[in-house]
């Protein structure tokens, strides 16, 4: 309820920002169209660079329906919550249309009359998906930037002034003012929107380092986080993936019940220093694994997180220790296959 409360408030700011923004820069420009459309531009990239900041970290802060099926598609996320996420992405929008309206005191319930079709404006929302997408996915905890200044310049340098949203786009139809667009041509550019996205997600794989990188995290990078990551590169290929670990309040050593448990298995952690969990590191991952970290973890846009409820090992007996790694070795050895870099012996 905490991802989908802040998805729908995200959604609803950045369509007050667009709307509201636009209808301010209509009334002092004076007809002037290219500065109306440049205080549009970047008030709605200023708005999305401060609202993915505040929400990122509890949802992601997606606010667009292409994003969160293209991290659906990718499994950096679970298609269970989709659902939840497109409708709160669509009902925020609206919402965000009628706050603007009631802030310029402009009836709440309107259609738009803008006429925004044809082929170089389908073409042009393509191409602003797509370049979003790929800018969303290769940014990770830089998103908050990358994308307000994107969208900036897409207002820009595509024809149809870069809506690549569908809510966005289903919202923008109910307000004839600047913004707006005609909802008899709102159909087209979701569907343009769907095939950039598309693309993106497709052709991107392919620019990615094949390098898998695990980051698994706990409180204190002392115990769980590091057996799982030591156990993960014990049966991982190296050419294939690497297992790091954080904490987000490490501790000065690593657990001495654990570095005896470990020397067990030959694996020797007592030069091992743990480290801090910091957003800047887990953009680095391409799976994130926590173990009682719980809300003190990062979120990063496009990551996908997985968690592993393990009990705590410290000041544990070596009896428990030992029951808690070979459990962190049979969940290590399964993820390995599932990512596909499973060492062949």
């Amino acid at each position: 309820m905490r991802k989908l409360a802040a998805e729908g408030l995200g959604t609803a700011l950045l369509l007050a920002a667009v709307v509201g923004s636009g209808i301010m820069g209509e009334r002092l420009s004076a007809g002037n169209m290219a500065l109306a459309l440049l205080a549009n531009s970047i008030a709605t990239g200023a708005a999305l660079i401060a609202l993915i900041l505040a929400f990122g970290p509890i949802s992601g802060a997606h606010f667009n329906p292409v994003v969160t099926l293209a991290f659906a598609w990718r499994r950096q996320m679970a298609w269970r919550e989709v659902p939840g996420y497109l409708a709160v992405q669509s009902i925020g929008a609206v919402l965000g249309v009628w706050a603007a309206h009631l802030m310029f005191e402009a009836p709440i319930l309107q259609a738009s009359r803008h006429v925004r079709t044809g082929a170089p404006q389908w073409a042009s929302e393509i191409i602003a998906t797509f370049g979003l997408l790929v800018v969303i996915l290769g940014a990770k905890g830089r998103a908050a930037y990358a994308v307000g200044g994107y969208i900036t310049a897409a207002y820009w340098f595509t024809n149809s002034t870069s809506f690549a949203n569908p809510a966005v786009t289903f919202a923008r139809a109910w307000t004839d003012t600047f913004s707006g667009i005609r909802p008899a041509d709102v159909p087209a550019f979701i569907l343009a929107q769907l095939v950039g996205a598309a693309l993106a997600a497709a052709l991107f794989r392919g620019l990615e380092n094949p390098m898998k990188t695990v980051l698994f995290a706990c409180v204190h990078n002392a115990g769980r986080s590091q057996m799982s990551a030591a156990l993960f590169n014990l049966v991982s290929d190296p050419d294939k993936a690497r297992a790091i670990s954080a904490g987000t309040e490490p501790g000065p050593r690593v657990h001495p019940e654990v570095l005896d448990a470990m020397k067990e298995l030959g694996v020797d952690l007592s030069t091992v220093k743990p480290q801090k969990l910091t957003t800047d590191l887990a953009s680095t991952a391409s799976l994130l694994i926590t173990m009682g970290c719980g809300e003190a973890c990062p979120v990063v846009p496009g990551l996908r997180i997985e968690d592993w409820p393990l009990e705590d090992p410290k000041g544990k007996p070596i009896e428990r220790v030992r029951q808690i790694r070979d459990d962190i070795r049979v969940r290590v050895a399964k993820l390995a296959t599932d990512l596909g870099c499973a060492r062949i012996s």
